[in-house]
């Protein structure tokens, strides 16, 4: 139990740290949505760049069993690298945005 407070801890601390970096044009809003009950984190943009529609999610984190999944990542340094800076074993992430046969090819866990 105390190992999932400290991810739960830890990804909210990551999505947050982007979070202050916000987008440079348009009149978009970035925000972070922490569903600790499902142990579900997202950041997430929308709004308007010129006349066109804005929606993404730009970093999605889900914690399964003992494992954080990355289920999106929209960054250039990498969620799962910060993650490990920050304390969290290569082996309790699962990057799920690779191809189930293409994980045993990384540093990270398979599922």
């Amino acid at each position: 139990m105390e190992k999932l407070e400290q991810y739960r801890q830890w990804i909210q601390q990551v999505l947050a740290e982007h979070n202050k970096y916000k987008p440079a044009h348009g009149n978009i809003e970035q925000f972070t949505i922490f569903d600790r009950q499902n142990d579900r984190y997202q950041l997430s943009t929308v709004g308007w760049d010129g006349d066109r529609r804005i929606f993404s999610c730009l970093i999605h984190i889900d914690i399964k069993g003992d494992k954080i999944w990355i289920q999106h990542d929209g960054t250039e340094v990498g969620v799962a690298n910060q993650l490990v800076e920050l304390g969290v074993p290569k082996k309790a992430i699962v990057l799920g945005f690779h191809d189930p046969n293409a994980r045993k090819f990384t540093e990270f866990a398979v599922n």
